[in-house]
């Protein structure tokens, strides 16, 4: 039997954890650290320290930030194996220009029209010459680095001085500009042990806090997935266009650096008039689209686990169950700006588990009687049923349980904002038709 550990406290650790425990294989699962203080020499030391005391048969990693500070080579110094990347592979999530060029360096397709700089000079005159734009800093922020032209900078001077920001605030760091895309997003994850990628099901996320794609970016207030394991705007020929980038991405990273990717490959892909693009890999799983995938694979996690370390993830079957999901975070009144803070609701208020509802606990501290949210992502339902309808009603019909000073995006999985993405892409596709006719 096995004993296994994992690292983080999220929503998506919460997940993993349980599709863990679902395994007949698994005896125990423990938490090895939540994954914060890790980039210091004390916090990697006390987990490297309870790693070689507690001997897990393998580790699974949730977040970004412990992989990018290389986790999985120094538990792999000690024997313990891990599903996540190296550091040097995990750059794919922690460095923006290091997955831009390397696309650009091997011929994938995906990549926006994009430039790298290493201090102010040139920026201005590329703002200008491609008036709508979309400003990164290269490393991990937590999702909320990214700012857009026309969104969060209205103007080249806005952009110029935000520039001028981050190169203070990480000198070392260059900083991407790069054209601002129309289209539609949707998350593909693949699981990968460097030879052979797996794809899982297709999940779209909503990152505005309020209704209607309103209000500021967030880490996700939820998402969705559909019974046929596609999206209703999405073609078969965008999802093998997707799965094929991710295969090569993995071929790629493994020929540059002589390094299998052991992990998840999360690709952020965008559905535009020119065709698919990539904006952004991830080098784990997603939060919160994990919770959706994990409760309708049939496949047993910790044998898929396994092959992933063990580098026969080829001979594993990877079967998820034909069902919808739709998953809606609760979260404190003022976030992601101004949490409200030490809100508490009773444990016995909070609707119970069962074969067609998911629960699970993000940032928030459990006692015997209580729940109480630290300021972020609280609780997460899952609705899971034939199709999306259902799906919903299930996840809506428990979150809108809860009371108290919280809030949650009623309309995500709902017909209504489904259809405007539907229209969306209707409407991009009569654009690029046109756009067809004007050059032939």
């Amino acid at each position: 039997m096995l004993k296994v550990a994992t690292i983080g406290k999220d929503g998506r650790t919460d997940a993993i954890a349980k599709s863990l425990r679902h395994s007949p294989r698994v005896s125990q699962v423990f938490s090895l650290s939540d994954g914060k203080g890790i980039g210091t020499p004390d916090g990697m030391r006390v987990l490297l320290a309870a790693a070689a005391k507690a001997r897990p048969d393998f580790v699974v990693v949730g977040p970004e930030a412990p992989l990018a500070e290389g986790v999985v080579d120094r538990l792999n110094e000690i024997g313990i194996p891990c599903v996540g990347p190296t550091q040097t592979l995990a750059r794919l999530e922690s460095s923006k220009s290091f997955t831009r060029g390397l696309l650009a360096a091997c011929g994938i397709p995906g990549n926006p029209e994009y430039r790298v700089f290493h201090g102010m000079a040139g920026i201005e005159s590329y703002l200008r010459y491609l008036d709508e734009f979309v400003v990164k800093p290269d490393g991990l922020t937590g999702g909320k680095g990214v700012k857009l032209s026309n969104a969060q900078l209205f103007s080249v001077e806005e952009a110029l001085r935000y520039c001028e920001e981050l190169f203070r605030e990480r000198p070392h760091d260059p900083v991407l500009i790069e054209e601002k895309l129309d289209g539609e997003e949707f998350s593909l994850m693949s699981f990968s042990d460097g030879a052979e990628v797996k794809d899982m099901v297709v999940v779209q996320d909503h990152k505005r806090a309020g209704e209607g794609d309103t209000g500021p970016n967030t880490g996700g207030m939820g998402s969705y997935s559909c019974e046929d394991h596609s999206l209703p705007f999405l073609s078969p020929k965008h999802v093998q266009e997707a799965s094929l980038i991710s295969r090569r991405v993995a071929t790629a990273l493994r020929v540059l650096t002589g390094q299998p990717y052991k992990g998840v490959l999360y690709g952020g892909f965008m559905l535009t008039a020119q065709g698919l693009r990539l904006l952004e890999y991830n080098a784990r799983l997603g939060d919160p689209e994990t919770l959706n995938v994990l409760p309708i694979l049939k496949t047993d996690f910790a044998q898929i686990c396994e092959a992933i370390i063990q580098g026969r993830l080829r001979q594993v079957p990877m079967v998820f169950e034909n069902l919808a999901t739709v998953c809606k975070y609760v979260v404190p009144e003022g976030y992601p700006e101004k949490p409200v803070r030490d809100v508490s609701i009773e444990r016995s208020t909070i609707p119970k588990e069962s074969e067609r509802l998911r629960v699970y606990y993000a940032a928030v501290e459990l006692t015997e009687n209580q729940v109480r949210f630290t300021g972020s992502r609280g609780i997460a339902f899952v609705g899971i049923g034939k199709n999306l309808d259902e799906a919903e009603a299930i996840a809506e019909e428990a979150a809108s349980s809860l009371s108290g000073p919280v809030f949650h995006r009623k309309d995500i999985g709902s017909r209504q904002l489904i259809q405007r993405r539907i229209d969306h892409v209707r409407r991009l596709c009569q654009q690029a038709a046109s756009d067809d006719r004007l050059a032939s």
